[in-house]
């Protein structure tokens, strides 16, 4: 059986073993665009597990499971990190309430897993992590009706999961071309094999430190912040409201405002949601209690979260500016993902009232959307992923937030525009969800960047530092100019949208922080040499990194 103690320390380890190993993972990805990568995101996602677990002095399994499962949904980057949270969710349904574990268990909650990593992506593609992770799961059902100890049903997770791992290439060509085997798999196995390690006895790899956090006196350039906390407790918790209670939700919010800041109450018939920072969390669960029964309760010392931010130095251990609270009072509201100064003055100046530094290299994790839509001022709160890998991360947020939350798919910033331009503020709900997408559906993107690695692409020899042309997200052509690019792309983008007969009316270039004003100004010259005068051609600087244009045409 497997303590709760010991399952912590496994997945510390696995994040230890994630980090040291994620450019490895990396390096897997066939298309050599630079992007977040999948190594990157999954190993993100699971230290935001590790560094919660770290909290824990002597959990049960299930505290472990619940406050891992908490952490790497919010933590969650990229697809491959949200799928890689949807699988340890499963741990925390299927180890409700235990305080020890045995392997049959454990193919239970990774059966669990499986079933909502599966529910949650649109169309699954089979060669991926998912399938890594079914079959592992499979193989331990059957193994669990013969011996269900963890010894034996982890083995046989963690070599089935190696074996579906090595069948990904005849599953995905793409795969099988490049000689790789799916990143995502791959990423899935390091964490099984480093817990398998810890299970068996073995110590846990040096990283974070397991150390609960009332032992921690590490000294952290954090704290060097501490004098401007006002107070020291963010307190939030949900009420359900008493039928016969009469009291106004305003009084609630009128004695938090006397006791501390960053007030914020939302309230329907039925429940009373609640975030304040307060140096005195009894004084408000005291008046909270007053309207009913309490169904969550979280308190959290701000000053240790500041402590435990320097713990490790690492990208992933930063901690972000997070936005305030803001209560729901407008009608409708928009979060939208951009990268670059242009790109964020160009979303704000269309409406939206958080926009998430985010993009190609730097996927958002759910926690942080989840921040931006609740300090958004507004009951209906649309949110424009604009990255086809942030997507799925948009809408773990969902079901977190205090108010309804609409997620438009949109894949790249072009769309993104468009569906923002379509809005109409007199529109039903569902109307403007249709408006937005078709929109967004009828714009052709354009994009130029650089390959990050050689590879060998769709039947293109592609070298480091190549110029990629895609529409669409797809690879296009090679170029060695990136002048010659833009034209040749937009050039070819209008001519397909015309014969296809959807017309050209508007060119936008927005030009990304490795190309000058004076070179995007010719290059819209050039562009408009080639497609005539009819076109309304505009140039913007975007700012954006990695990316040395973003081409709209509608």
């Amino acid at each position: 059986m497997i303590q709760g103690k010991v399952l912590r320390d496994a997945m510390i380890s696995a994040s230890n073993c994630l980090s040291q190993q994620k450019q490895q993972v990396d390096a897997l990805n066939v298309f050599p665009v630079p992007d977040g990568d999948t190594g990157t995101n999954m190993s993100m996602t699971f230290s935001a597990a590790a560094r919660e677990l770290a909290r824990l002095s002597n959990p049960t399994v299930t505290e472990t499971a619940d406050t891992a499962s908490s952490a790497l949904l919010r933590g969650a980057r990229g697809n491959s990190g949200v799928i890689l949270s949807l699988l340890f969710r499963g741990f925390s349904k299927g180890l409700k309430g235990k305080t020890e574990a045995n392997g049959a268990d454990f193919a239970a909650a990774l059966t669990l897993g499986v079933e909502a990593a599966y529910k949650a992506v649109m169309k699954p593609t089979e060669g991926t992590i998912l399938t890594v992770a079914r079959e592992a799961a499979e193989k331990a059902t059957v193994a669990a009706l013969s011996d269900p100890s963890v010894e034996h049903v982890w083995k046989v997770i963690c070599e089935e999961a190696e074996a579906s791992l090595q069948r990904t290439p005849d599953l995905l060509p793409t795969l099988k071309k490049a000689g790789v085997v799916d990143a995502g798999g791959q990423g899935l196995c390091i964490v099984l094999r480093a817990m398998q390690d810890v299970f068996n006895g073995g110590a846990v790899v040096e990283g974070i430190p397991v150390v609960p956090a009332a032992e921690t006196k590490a000294v952290s350039a954090a704290g060097s912040f501490e004098t401007e906390i006002t107070f020291t407790y963010c307190t939030e918790f949900i009420v359900a409201r008493d039928k016969g209670c009469s009291k106004d939700p305003l009084q609630l919010r009128a004695y938090l405002e006397s006791i501390g800041d960053c007030v914020v109450v939302v309230d329907d018939e039925e429940i009373i949601k609640v975030h304040v920072h307060t140096n005195d969390p009894g004084k408000a669960l005291s008046k909270g209690v007053e309207y009913g029964q309490f169904e969550t309760v979280k308190v959290e010392n701000m000053r240790i979260q500041h402590e435990n931010a320097g713990w490790v130095d690492t990208p992933e251990a930063q901690q972000p500016i997070v936005p305030a609270p803001a209560e729901p009072e407008e009608p409708f509201g928009f979060v939208a993902v951009a990268a670059g100064e242009g790109l964020h003055g160009l979303f704000t100046d269309l409406g939206c009232a958080q926009v998430v530094s985010g993009g190609q290299t730097m996927n958002p994790s759910t926690d942080d959307i989840l921040h931006a839509i609740e300090a958004t001022p507004a009951k209906v709160v649309y949110v424009l992923p604009n990255n086809k890998n942030i997507i799925l991360a948009a809408e773990q947020a969902v079901p977190l937030a205090d108010r309804t939350v609409h997620v438009l798919p949109t894949r790249t910033i072009p769309q993104g525009v468009a569906a923002l331009l379509s809005f109409d503020p007199d529109a039903e709900v569902n109307d403007n969800l249709t408006a937005m997408m078709k929109a967004a559906d009828n714009v052709t993107t354009g994009s130029l960047t650089f390959a990050a690695r050689d590879s060998d692409f769709e039947n293109r020899a592609i070298k480091e530092g190549d110029i990629l042309a895609m529409e669409n997200g797809k690879l296009s052509f090679v170029e060695a100019n990136v002048a010659k690019a833009v034209v040749k792309l937009t050039k070819s983008i209008v001519n397909t949208r015309r014969l296809t007969g959807k017309g050209v009316s508007f060119i936008t270039l927005m030009y990304g922080e490795g190309v000058t004003e004076e070179e995007a100004e010719a290059a819209k010259a050039a562009i408009a040499a080639k497609v005539g005068t009819d076109v309304d051609i505009t140039v913007l600087n975007g700012g954006q990194p990695v990316y040395y244009y973003f081409i709209s045409v509608e």
